[in-house]
This record gives structure tokens, C-alpha cells and sequence, in this order.
């Protein structure tokens, strides 16, 4: 059974996405930072799909979380096929760039960018051990310096452009695997808000897309509607 690992998914574009590998008869292991929340998400899905569905503790911000998720997963499975990078925080107070702080700009840094590198250097053991590996990192059109930034949530965009770059250079380092980064667009999530434009359906297509189907060499893109982009 090919194996998935998908961060951030007890609710919005990460569980729509582990809903769907789910149906793809993955096994997927949904991370989130609260227990509870993961639980139940897990739950949900595991009765409405062939695949199985186990649920994961991790903050991606935190190094001894994603060491204790590496260590529970490789206990449950001797591979991973998939990891989609897909927690992400925007947070209260990152309006200006004039008035960002330090500490709003490094808290998310910390879950935006080096999270998902965090993550993927803890189970680089298991996504070697798979025959064609994938990696995802859910970045935004927010991150694009191609168009330019209109000045919403500074530290959140800077972050995401970050995130690009992070998915070029493991590309380059991780030969074996297909790295790429998704802008999903503005989703209807509690991120999104109830006036955007995608559905979480809508939004999760690429991501599944390069999980899934998407030739094994196409590596190192940032990708939006399943073609890559300027970013």
C-alpha cells in the first residue's frame, strides 16, 4: 500500500487532500498540532475511504515533534511515498511590513518555511526507501515576486516566496524524489475566508495531482492548475 503524510490536515486544504489520497487507497497519515482535532479528522475519513487513515501529532515548529512523528511513522511503515507540506499559519498582526514585528515574522517563518523543511529532512529515511517519492509543498500566490506583492499579510507572503525557494533547493538535494510547491489559490478555509473563489476540492487538485499522477520528473516547479509558473 503506497503511504502518505500530510501536515496540517484536521481541516481545510490538508484534510480535503488526505480525504482524497485516502480514496486513492492510500495510507494516510494525518498530522495536525491538536490531538483532538486530528482524532476526529481521522476518524471521519477512515470509515468513508479504501484507504487507511492514522492519525499523527506533529508541529512543524517544533524539532522534537517532528522527530517523535518521523519515529511514530517509521514504526507504523517502512516508506513514505508522499509528504505534502501543507500547515501554515498567517498571524494576527502581520498587516504592514512598517509595523510587522520580529516575533511575527520568525513565528512564521518557523511553521511556514522551515517547517516544511524541517519535516522533510526527518523523513528523508522513509521517502528514500520508496520507488518514486514525492514531495509537496503547499505554498500561495501570496509568495509570487512574479506580480508583485499588494501588501497583505507581509510576513505570510514572504514566507511563502521563502517556501519556493526551499522547494528549489531540495530538489536539487534530494535527487531521488519530485519536490515542487502549489499555489492552491484562494480557498474557501477558515485561511481563505467564506468569499473566495475555490472550493477545498479545487484547491487540493494540484496538490493530489503532483501526489499521485504527475510524471516523477517534473521536479523543482512551483505550480498552479497543474502547470508550472513564474513565481
Amino acid at each position: 500500500m503506497k503511504t502518505a503524510l500530510v501536515t496540517g490536515a484536521n481541516k481545510g486544504i490538508g484534510l480535503e487532500v488526505a480525504r482524497q489520497l485516502a480514496a486513492h487507497g492510500f495510507h494516510v497519515f494525518l498530522g495536525a498540532r491538536k490531538t483532538e482535532a486530528g482524532l476526529a479528522a481521522a476518524a471521519k475519513l477512515a470509515g468513508d475511504n479504501p484507504g487507511e487513515v492514522t492519525f499523527v501529532r506533529i508541529d512543524v515548529s517544533d524539532s522534537a515533534s517532528v522527530a517523535a512523528a518521523a519515529k511514530e511513522v517509521g514504526q507504523a511503515t517502512d516508506h513514505l511515498d508522499v509528504l505534502v507540506n501543507n500547515a501554515g499559519i498567517v498571524v494576527d498582526g502581520d498587516s504592514s511590513i512598517l509595523s510587522t514585528t520580529d516575533e511575527i515574522l520568525r513565528e512564521t517563518l518557523e511553521t511556514n518555511t522551515l517547517g516544511p523543511l524541517r519535516v522533510t529532512r526527518a523523513f528523508v529515511p522513509l521517502l528514500e526507501k520508496a520507488r518514486a517519492p514525492r514531495v509537496v509543498n503547499v505554498s500561495s500566490g501570496a509568495g509570487q515576486l512574479d506580480g508583485g506583492a499588494d501588501g497583505w499579510a507581509p510576513a505570510y507572503c514572504i514566507s511563502k516566496t521563502a517556501l519556493n525557494g526551499v522547494t528549489s533547493q531540495l530538489a536539487h538535494g534530494l535527487k531521488h524524489c519530485a519536490v515542487n510547491s502549489v499555489c492552491p489559490g484562494w480557498v474557501r478555509t477558515d485561511m481563505g475566508g467564506a468569499n473566495a473563489t475555490r472550493s477545498v476540492e479545487q484547491g487540493a487538485d494540484t496538490i493530489v495531482w503532483l501526489a499521485t499522477d504527475a510524471p516523477h520528473s517534473l521536479t523543482g516547479q512551483y505550480l498552479r492548475d497543474r502547470k508550472p509558473l513564474a513565481w
